[in-house]
């Protein structure tokens, strides 16, 4: 059996019994932080349930699902980490229902075309958007849900050779905001809503910190993130959004930035 094998043979609470208590109260406080927030035309995947798209089964509660993957994803990568990739919000095919940001359900469940879920976690994770919701089409039914930039932005980190506990992916605001009566759709967030979701993100930043990380390279998903970022005083290098044909320019973008930075 490989140490992989192994390691996805593990509990969770094996795994997490496997890092220092100090750093996992940590984190696990900023994630029970998160669950706390409520907003309107916004679902917090770690603090709400939506029966209409979600597994609903006794013994499962699909937030606290999405919080043992956020946890199980940031203890190793948190004071490690050299490069944060910081896009926009949670999108409906990504975070919305991995809680893991720029991250999408088939990626953790192996059945993605490029990204393996040892890339993301050295343990089994699991899907909440429900098998059998008429909400979702087929194959999101068969497979969970796949998001074209997730894939881009982790092809990117693969394709360069990084190592991908090297880095650390978020969202400035790191929720899901979604359009009034449509939960599987995305919206900007508004100016209120990014200041809210910056306080998050320099949390985050400050507690990489905290657990003995350098500064990193901060990457923005499109300029227009890098441009939000810079009003809160973080530097942030915009990349090509990967939507409407920018995939290979963000590709080539993060290469460059990478090369230059991170000699």
């Amino acid at each position: 059996m490989s140490l992989f094998e192994l390691e996805k043979s593990m509990s969770f609470d094996e795994y997490i019994a496997s890092f220092d208590a100090e750093r996992v109260a940590k984190v696990r406080g900023f994630v029970d932080w998160l669950a706390q927030y409520q907003g309107s035309l916004v679902h917090n995947p770690w603090g709400e349930v939506n029966p209409d798209l979600e597994i609903v089964a006794e013994g499962f509660d699909a937030a606290q699902v999405r919080r043992d993957n956020l946890v199980a994803y940031l203890l190793p990568r948190l004071g490690r980490a050299k490069v944060f990739v910081v896009a926009e919000a949670v999108g409906y095919q990504g975070g919305r229902f991995t809680g893991i940001a720029i991250t999408c359900e088939r990626m953790l469940l192996d059945k993605h075309k490029t990204i393996r879920a040892k890339d993301i976690t050295q343990i089994q994770l699991e899907r909440t958007s429900s098998p059998t919701s008429s909400l979702l089409k087929g194959t999101q039914q068969k497979d969970g849900f796949n998001e074209p930039t997730d894939t881009v932005v982790w092809s990117a980190i693969v394709e360069k050779g990084i190592d991908p506990y090297d880095t650390l992916l978020w969202n400035i605001f790191p929720f899901h905001p979604h359009k009034e009566g449509n939960p599987l759709t995305n919206r900007t967030p508004t100016d209120k809503e990014q200041q809210l979701g910056w306080e998050y993100t320099k949390r985050l930043l400050d507690l990489h910190l905290e657990l003995g990380g350098v500064e990193p390279l901060v990457l923005a998903v499109g300029q227009k993130s890098a441009d939000t970022m810079g009003k809160f005083g973080l530097s942030a290098i915009g990349l090509r959004h990967p939507a409407n044909g920018g995939a290979n320019l963000y590709r080539q973008g993060f290469a460059e930035a990478v090369d230059t930075y991170l000699r």
